[in-house]
């Protein structure tokens, strides 16, 4: 087996990974007769290495033996699912650091961001294996004398998963994990451009199965681009499909489950907001805000993109980040002490720098960064823009490390401007007054 040309790529190895790979784990074996991808490290947009796609074929090929192993899997009782599950706990465990590493370097956020993701799954492994031993249903009271009804959960037969390139394994974990324990088997399409972190997970979760004489088809992952994905959205074998990703694709891939009456998990866009209010702690304000807008460099669907500041504090607070957020090291997110990495994309980049155009031709003024870096991979600058709420590309999600800091006067005023976007997700408040707290809770 060829080695890889740098030296910092060697650990990959260790992870079963080659400077080119089969990227279609299907009916228990490694193939792949799609496209060849290379996969790039956006500190430098050097190859990594390369992957070869699954093809439609191939898809077709692993679904049906995924599809008739869930048979086999859910006949397997459900604390014995658990003890699968924790053992594919234990082998991430094993492989933690490597697996942080490749998260790291193939995805571009910080190390410890990275090492992070990989054990929200060994989490998710645990929460699941307590989950196994309860799976009850009910017994509930009848109209009818001398009887009761009796509610049992089945297993669905098999789960689609499709992640985005932000957490490409972590929501793998989240799906995978519960889906596993309940019964179900699992087909999963990686992002396109995170091909390597997919196979070295699925690596290890197919060697648990073979280890334990089960199916290794119980777990069929693919490496591919829209064609994959499209192919689970129609597939009637696949009564639930988890999608993760942009609110536009997230649409196509509801309309085309529902209309054929499957289920779908939705995780899309977010526009998420900050309220400080006059009374809150500045300094631990401050802290949160900074990570929360810049941590992944804001490709988070959870990422603070709107701080809404009440009047009297609004100047302070945002000297006080200012000066923080030029304390950020960016650079390469492998290194000990960086706070901010690259984008994922050369594109994400192009998006970051067209969206500081539309921001400027809104009334948006830079209060600091706003541009790119002169490098050879897709670093920018952390941005902190002073802009109105009424501005329309407030209303938009721009996937960067771009903070929209606005001014209010009243609670009620800031619940507003929080609700005043099309998407949801996920919003903060600080202040030490309880009466703010349940208002803004309710």
């Amino acid at each position: 087996m060829a080695s890889f040309a740098r030296e910092e790529h060697q650990f990959l190895a260790e992870l079963g990974l080659a400077p080119r790979n089969p990227g279609s784990f299907a009916c228990g074996a490694w193939g792949g007769s799609g496209p060849v991808v290379a996969t790039t490290n956006p500190t430098n947009n050097e190859v990594i290495a390369e992957v070869v796609e699954a093809s439609v074929d191939d898809y077709e090929k692993g679904m049906s033996a995924c599809f008739d192993a869930a048979r086999t899997w859910m006949a397997v009782p459900a604390p014995k699912r658990g003890e699968i599950v924790r053992q594919i706990g234990d082998a991430l465990r094993a492989k933690l650091h490597h697996l942080g590493r490749l998260l790291s370097l193939e995805m571009g956020k910080i190390l410890p961001e990275g090492i992070g993701e990989v054990q929200e799954i060994i989490d998710m492994c645990d929460y699941a294996v307590g989950l196994s031993r309860q799976l009850n249903g009910s017994i509930i009271p009848s109209e009818r004398p001398n009887h009761m009804m009796m509610e049992v959960w089945n297993p669905l037969g098999v789960v689609g998963v499709i992640t985005a390139f932000n957490f490409p394994c972590a929501v793998l974990g989240w799906n995978a994990c519960i889906a596993l324990v309940c019964g179900n088997c699992v087909v999963w399409k990686g992002a396109p451009t995170t091909p390597l972190i997919t196979i070295a997970m699925t690596k290890i979760v197919a060697s648990v199965f073979e280890k334990n004489n089960l199916p290794s088809a119980i777990f069929t992952a693919f490496c591919g681009g829209a064609e994959i994905g499209q192919a689970i959205a129609l597939d009637t074998r696949i009564p639930l499909v988890s999608f993760t990703g942009s609110t536009k694709v997230g649409q196509m891939v509801q309309q085309q489950v529902s209309a054929r009456f499957g289920k779908c998990l939705l995780e899309l866009s977010g526009n998420n907001a900050i309220i400080v209010m006059d009374d809150a702690d500045i300094p631990l304000a401050v802290r949160s805000v900074l990570f929360a807008a810049v941590g992944t460099a804001g490709q988070r669907c959870t990422t603070c993109r709107r701080l809404l500041l009440h009047e009297s504090i609004y100047q302070t607070f945002l000297d006080q980040l200012v000066e923080v957020y030029k304390q950020v090291r960016i650079g390469d997110p492998m290194e000990k002490g960086t706070l901010l990495g690259p984008l994922h994309t050369t594109a994400s980049k192009e998006s970051f720098l067209k969206g500081i155009q539309t921001i400027r031709s809104q009334g948006g003024k830079i209060l600091l960064g706003g541009s790119s870096i002169e490098s050879e991979g897709n670093f920018v600058q952390p941005t902190i823009v002073e802009i109105s709420p009424d501005a329309p590309v407030v209303r938009e999600e721009l996937f960067g490390p771009v903070l929209y800091a606005m001014k209010f006067q009243t609670l009620k005023e800031a619940i507003e401007i929080n609700n005043s976007v099309p998407q949801g997700l996920s919003s903060s408040i600080f202040t030490r007054k309880p009466d703010a707290i349940f208002k803004w809770i309710g």
